[in-house]
């Protein structure tokens, strides 16, 4: 009837888009978060029916800092473009990359036990040297450039390859860092080391500013635009296989690397 009638006010809309998973540029079809595989449903949230706000259902461990960012600025820019308000409802974990897309919202809000933080930046791996050496191996690598072979894990680590490395992550969590000052402002409480790679559960978080406050979805969104609130709800698209639960063959170092992400916060 309401279509018929256009006086008529439509009840408010928030497009909830789920942001589940490790963050990385590759990985399997629907399993990771990056930018490329999210464009057009983050696009169509801000989009279609001209929702009145965009709540973020977030759960995820963290990964490539480029593609947090990249989610994230695509995120602040239809935000701005479109004045729409974003808040960010954190499940289980919201750390690392995680906690980068959290502050695309101007509001997060956790659970109880929700996990956020770990403001930092990580590499690991593995050395094989020894190994090989005992095998009777011989590593034989030749470069143009003496930094090409850098942190090969098949020959011993070197000092300067080390340096090198810290010095990368030390401008990559600036980077973070910033995007976290900004987002998050004056709501940081001062005196507090925030950004040395810790995590902080529930209220510990609100009490720092990393987090507006406890609250779930639906009921804070019911609080903030009344209980005839709707909710359209996106998600990375799955294939029919997926969706019928079958599952895809996937390396086993791919999802080896996949439970560590999450294994770090015990999960």
């Amino acid at each position: 009837m309401r279509k018929f009638v256009p006086f008529l006010k439509a009840n408010p809309t928030v497009a909830v888009l789920r942001l589940q998973g490790v963050i990385a540029s590759g990985g399997r079809a629907g399993a990771s978060l990056n930018d490329s595989g999210l464009a057009a449903t983050i696009e169509r949230a801000f989009s279609k029916g001209k929702p009145d706000a965009v709540a973020i259902a977030l759960n995820s461990p963290g990964g490539s800092p480029v593609q947090s960012s990249l989610i994230a600025a695509r995120i602040r820019r239809l935000a701005a473009e479109k004045e729409i308000p974003v808040y960010a409802f954190v499940e289980d974990v919201a750390a690392s990359g995680g906690y980068w897309l959290a502050c695309a919202a101007d509001e997060i809000w956790v659970d109880d036990s929700s996990i956020i933080g770990s403001i930092g930046v990580i590499s690991a791996g593995f050395g094989f040297h020894d190994l090989i050496a005992r095998h009777g191996i011989e590593r034989r690598v030749h470069t143009a450039g003496k930094s090409k072979s850098m942190l090969d894990p098949f020959r011993p680590e070197r000092e300067e390859d080390v340096a090198r490395l810290l010095d990368l992550q030390g401008q990559i969590h600036q980077s973070f860092i910033r995007h976290v000052t900004q987002s998050r402002g004056d709501r940081l409480k001062d005196g507090t080391e925030l950004f040395n790679g810790d995590i902080w559960v529930g209220q510990a978080g609100v009490d720092l500013g990393l987090a507006d406050g406890i609250g779930h979805l639906v009921p804070k969104m019911k609080q903030q635009f009344g209980d005839k609130v709707k909710f359209r709800v996106y998600g990375a698209r799955r294939s029919l296989w997926q969706r019928l639960g079958a599952q895809i063959a996937t390396s086993v170092g791919e999802t080896i690397e996949d439970r560590a992400h999450w294994a770090r916060f015990g999960l």
